[in-house]
């Protein structure tokens, strides 16, 4: 694993190098596309992106936790996550890479 982060800025790098727009469209059509995912997961709509997967929000209730220091119970509230299941070409990938490294 070589732990790199993938980045914004990588990203509008690699939009820029494999269109052709300018550095400035390149990025203002990453945060177009991001803003756009981020305001249809806020509203509880699912993205789902072809032969990559889907994100969407899952309303979690209330429960009891116990803190791990303590032990004491304390009611951990209700909220939204996010989740995203990632699509079966995009597992079969990950799995074929895996297999390439197989004894690193």
């Amino acid at each position: 694993m070589t732990g790199k982060t993938i980045t914004r800025a990588y990203l509008s790098e690699a939009v820029y190098q494999e269109v052709g727009l300018s550095r400035n469209d390149s990025a203002e059509l990453l945060e177009l596309v991001l803003g756009e995912i981020t305001r249809a997961l806020a509203e509880g709509e699912t993205v789902k992106l072809s032969s990559f997967g889907s994100f969407s929000i899952r309303q979690k209730g209330q429960r009891i936790g116990r803190n791990p220091k303590t032990g004491e119970e304390v009611p951990i509230l209700p909220r939204r996550v996010l989740v995203f299941r990632p699509s079966q070409v995009l597992k079969t990938r990950i799995n074929e890479g895996r297999q390439d490294n197989g004894n690193t």
